[in-house]
């Protein structure tokens, strides 16, 4: 394992750790326009490791898409739909999908690092808007991108495991 594969290791556990904090205690979490005056621990740890999970992920984004291995995760960007469509076609035949990049696993952390990223973005954007009648619109719009980024963190935990039960079966 290289640096560049190391240090992609050491963020993809961060962000996995800061996303479980987030969406676990963001029921908690009552803003609207602004961070209430009477907020709380949950309430400013959100707003500050969300902030954290904004740098982390652009420079995780930077890693995962160096030296062409955007093509991994962004298969569609350059019109290589083929492997996802076979790993999709595989799945309906009761075949679990390859975990090479450019495949359907690639497709699902790709948009993983796209919503991770407009979930983060829309939270500083709606945080450096507070007190404004945008800012409830930009609380939409992060609630959106969270809700996206929960479904697709249980498709890719359900998938990630059907790999590994592949894998402990071969």
């Amino acid at each position: 394992m290289n640096a560049l594969e190391k240090l992609a290791a050491r963020q993809h556990l961060a962000v996995a750790l800061l996303s479980t904090w987030l969406i676990a205690t963001s029921p908690w979490i009552a803003m609207l326009r602004r961070v209430p005056s009477e907020a709380g621990f949950l309430d400013y740890s959100h707003v500050g490791l969300g902030f954290v999970t904004l740098a982390i992920a652009i420079t995780y984004t930077v890693s995962c898409t160096r030296a062409g291995r955007w093509r991994l995760y962004f298969p569609w960007l350059a019109g290589q739909l083929g492997a996802a469509g076979r790993d999709a076609s595989g799945l309906l035949r009761g075949r679990i999908p390859a975990a090479e990049g450019g495949g359907l696993f690639g497709l699902i952390e790709g948009l993983l690092l796209v919503l991770l990223l407009a979930t983060a973005f829309t939270g500083a954007v709606w945080f450096a808007m507070q007190g404004s009648q945008e800012a409830l619109a930009w609380r939409s719009h992060h609630i959106l991108a969270a809700r996206g980024l929960v479904g697709l963190l249980v498709l890719h935990v359900v998938t990630v495991s059907l790999h590994l039960i592949d894998f402990i079966r071969d």
